[in-house]
């Protein structure tokens, strides 16, 4: 019997490939002789780093850059197994984590350790860099990013702006001569499930600045230096990112790739499904077990489980694909019918979140034995 296991992290508790041990250990104790293939999973959110370096065998590389309160910091990210691959996590180095309920601001915080980071990359000759969009503590519109690798934005005297979104209103002139020519020649995609536009009441701004930290007015100081900084490369580089669906995503950074360079956006899962080969890995399967922390309704938008059932269904068809998760959430019968055939919460009892945490593996395992002794003695 060939079994696939193909789960995502359990946050707070175990990385995808932690999980996925957990899973193996549990089919060996059902099914010594079972064929096993697994394939750490993630959606392009927290966690896609280390994910596809374990599926990949990969490397993680840790360089120095500048934290979006513009201090130094270090930061890391992944080189796949092909040598030639890089995943960039853009909260690693721009991340919410650097800020507190003091610091962060939404006017000042840079993406600017994000552009260091494809620097890093691009030094280490790399022809395809996987950016996750998410978790950011930033509201820049991607501009930090785009000085990092050598874009000159510059106010009406000349002068280079400073960080943050709020000084995108004084944009008067952007210079590209500067940008890094090896851009020209490496595939960037970007990882994200948002459709935000750039601006507007859907915008990066309205939407995610006040998580960042942005009082209403804020908000509206924010918005309207975005929609000037979108003008602007409209008018001079020919490129209309204001609209475009995604262009919000991690404060406006996908509107700042997609304004520099040829950055394709894309589902998370799709980037990970490709980039682990997990439907080549998949054909004539049996089973298939996902999961992650939590499942429900919204697990059919894009969500690991989902695309990893989907995969695996697009390539064999009458496999089994049974979905465990930590904590089980509302509208999970939507999910039957999509790719998930059954779906299972790994808790044997009441207890606290901590002892949850702390049991997880455990749990996983023992609830990964139980599917497979149902599955294998119907066979």
């Amino acid at each position: 019997m060939k079994i696939i296991i193909a789960p995502d992290s359990f946050k707070g508790s175990m990385t995808a490939q932690e999980a996925a041990d957990a899973m193996e250990e549990g089919v060996r104790k059902a099914l010594p002789d079972a064929e096993i293939i697994k394939v750490p999973m993630a959606d392009g959110g927290e966690g896609t780093v280390q994910s596809l370096v374990d599926a990949t065998g990969g490397q993680i590389i840790t360089a120095p850059v500048t934290n979006p309160l513009g201090v130094e910091a270090e930061a890391a990210y992944g080189i796949l197994g092909d040598g030639t691959s890089a995943v960039i996590e853009m909260a690693a180095a721009s991340g919410i984590q650097f800020v507190n309920s003091e610091t962060k601001n939404p006017l000042i915080t840079t993406t600017y350790g994000t552009g260091q980071l494809i620097t890093d990359a691009l030094d280490r000759g790399v022809t395809e860099i996987i950016v996750g969009l998410g978790g950011s503590a930033t509201n820049d519109g991607g501009a930090g990013m785009a000085q990092a690798l050598g874009v000159h934005l510059l106010d009406a005297a000349g002068r280079e702006l400073p960080f943050g979104g709020a000084a995108l209103a004084d944009l008067a002139s952007v210079d590209c001569s500067g940008i890094d020519p090896r851009l020209k020649d490496v595939r960037i995609r970007l990882a994200s499930d948002v459709t935000n536009p750039l601006t507007g009441v859907r915008g990066a701004s309205a939407v995610f600045g006040p998580q960042k930290g942005a009082t209403p007015h804020m908000v509206e100081q924010l918005d309207r230096a975005l929609s000037h900084y979108a003008q602007i490369i409209h008018d001079q580089l020919g490129r209309d990112v204001q609209t475009v669906p995604g262009a919000g995503a991690a404060g406006g950074l996908g509107a700042g790739f997609l304004a520099f360079t040829d950055a394709v956006m894309q589902p998370g899962v799709a980037i990970v499904v490709e980039a682990t080969r997990l439907k080549d890995k998949a054909v004539g399967a049996d089973i298939c077990i996902t999961g992650e922390g939590g499942i429900d309704y919204q697990t059919q938008y894009g969500k690991t489980p989902m695309g990893t059932a989907q995969a695996v269904k697009e390539v064999s068809p009458d496999c089994m694909v049974v979905a465990i998760a930590g904590s089980v959430g509302e509208g999970i019968d939507q999910l039957y019918g999509l790719g998930i055939d059954a779906i299972f919460g790994i808790l044997p009892g009441a207890c606290t979140l901590q002892e949850a945490l702390v049991c997880a593996k455990t749990n996983v395992s023992r609830t990964t034995e139980n599917i497979i002794r149902l599955i294998a003695g119907r066979q």
